[in-house]
């Protein structure tokens, strides 16, 4: 996947112009990743593209963006766990280091990660595993973005 939306991910989901969005959220919109060397990596992006950390937003709103977050971390441990059985667990991470808007990385790990980077953080990874064209999102991540989906609606009807 490739274009202009790439450049303004938040302006674009706003539009519907976003192929990456999963679906929306109370604040923000559950994506998932351009990578997927962790099948089930995705992000959840606040839905105002001015508020660069989770302090910029009222306490309201900052309770909303983390119980989204929860939410789609739960999603992903689901469908993970449903589609591989060496699932071990979901990393949930707000760095805000290299983009400027709020946003919230949700990690799924696997028992069958190199055992020197099973416990370590994902960033660790080798730079070569983030622009491998065999883990760029595509197609083949159609039924994972579907059971990704399934699961945010199954929790969005709980709540």
């Amino acid at each position: 996947m490739s274009g202009d939306w790439k450049r303004d991910r938040i302006g674009s989901a706003l539009k519907g112009e976003n192929p990456s969005v999963l679906r929306r959220l109370t604040a923000g919109f559950a994506v998932i990743g351009d990578v997927q060397f962790l099948p089930g990596y995705s992000v959840l992006l606040a839905d105002d593209p001015a508020v660069q950390r989770l302090s910029d937003m009222p306490t309201s709103r900052r309770l909303q963006f983390l119980s989204d977050m929860d939410q789609l971390g739960e999603a992903v441990e689901r469908a993970c766990r449903r589609m591989d059985p060496a699932f071990r667990r979901v990393n949930l991470e707000i760095l805000g280091n290299t983009d400027p808007f709020l946003h919230a990385h949700v990690w799924p790990r696997f028992e069958w990660e190199p055992a020197e980077l099973v416990r370590t953080p994902v960033w660790l990874y080798p730079r070569e595993r983030w622009s491998d064209d065999q883990f760029a999102l595509g197609p083949q991540h159609d039924e994972l973005r579907e059971a990704i989906c399934s699961e945010l609606d199954r929790l969005t009807a709980d709540r």
